[in-house]
């Protein structure tokens, strides 16, 4: 088992919704698109402004983080243009290596061909078996990072007008199954990272997880040591029983709210992982906005504290 002399420290944003929205033909708008055209136009360009993304991002690169997840919804309508303008985004924001992203229902807005949508964005959803998701179904995807195992799912499909629900299928939760047990079993700290919140009563039904009850069996066999995710636009504390005691789920604000959008300001969640002795201790700060966009502010810390999971294994704890 990995030790670790110094905190392992990761920062979480999601839902960056990058603006500004590029032109869109008569023809891409004649689908779904025109729902979300209509709303970002109306609305949602005034709740999520590059202003705010870029105070938020620069906060994070002083923080000098050893690694970045990024829980989806980088675009807003799945224009092909958004996921070159979300290309650019994340090379900005870090390495592949150092940044590890999974897709949310705004990336997934409609159907898209992989090689104008996913594709540019595929060096940060490669596992570390130097594979590529290649279709949406090419999911979940592992990495280690120091004492971290990082399990990326993705829950962002083609949806119905109206609907913002998500799905992991059968398929996906079988094998983030396979993935976790066996980290535990390297002893390793085991981070989940989905858009769509997981835990119980996470989400509204039209914005929900539909297969949820799947995916909290499964943590309930295996377990985890923290998940996170983001869809919801604030932050947020919920919990899914364990194996081993109840696994924290933590929501994060939207990367880019404004200070005046009705979500309240954006921002990103920090957390610091480390041994302590049979425990990982994960102290968590969350990050907000200040009100002159001049940085980010720690508006609220606490600690959690979560069985290793291979010495847990070992003393046979049920």
């Amino acid at each position: 088992m990995p030790e670790t002399k110094q905190p392992f420290r990761l920062a979480h944003l999601s839902d960056p919704h990058l603006a500004p929205l590029p032109h869109a033909t008569p023809g891409q708008l004649a689908s779904k698109r025109i729902l979300g055209f209509l709303s970002w136009t109306l609305r949602r360009r005034h709740i999520h402004v590059t202003r705010a993304l870029e105070a938020v991002c620069a906060d994070i690169k002083r923080g000098g983080f050893d690694h970045i997840a990024l829980t989806g919804d980088i675009a807003n309508i799945s224009l092909p243009a958004e996921f070159d303008h979300g290309r650019q985004f994340l090379g900005q924001l870090g390495a592949p290596r150092d940044v590890t992203v999974v897709p949310g229902n705004h990336d997934a807005y409609i159907a898209v061909p992989w090689r104008q949508g996913w594709d540019k964005w595929s060096a940060y959803m490669t596992g570390d078996d130097g594979k590529t998701p290649s279709a949406a179904s090419g999911f979940p995807f592992l990495r280690r990072r120091g004492p971290v195992g990082i399990v990326a799912l993705n829950t962002g499909e083609p949806e119905a007008w109206f609907m913002a629900t998500g799905s992991l299928g059968r398929a996906q939760l079988e094998q983030a199954e396979a993935m976790l047990t066996a980290l535990a079993k390297e002893g390793l700290f085991r981070l989940v990272l989905i858009h769509h919140p997981p835990q119980p009563g996470g989400a509204p039904w039209r914005k929900r997880l539909t297969d949820a009850p799947a995916f909290q069996a499964m943590i309930g066999r295996v377990g985890a040591e923290l998940i996170v995710h983001g869809h919801m636009h604030r932050p947020m504390l919920g919990r899914i029983d364990g194996p081993h005691g109840p696994v924290p789920v933590l929501g994060v604000a939207s990367a880019s709210s404004d200070v005046a959008s009705h979500y309240g300001a954006g921002g990103y969640q920090s957390f610091a992982v480390a041994r302590a002795g049979a425990d990982w201790s994960i102290d968590v700060e969350i990050r907000q906005l200040a009100s002159d966009y001049n940085g980010c502010r720690t508006v609220r810390r606490f600690r959690f504290l979560q069985p290793i999971a291979a010495q847990t294994s070992h003393k046979g704890v049920a």
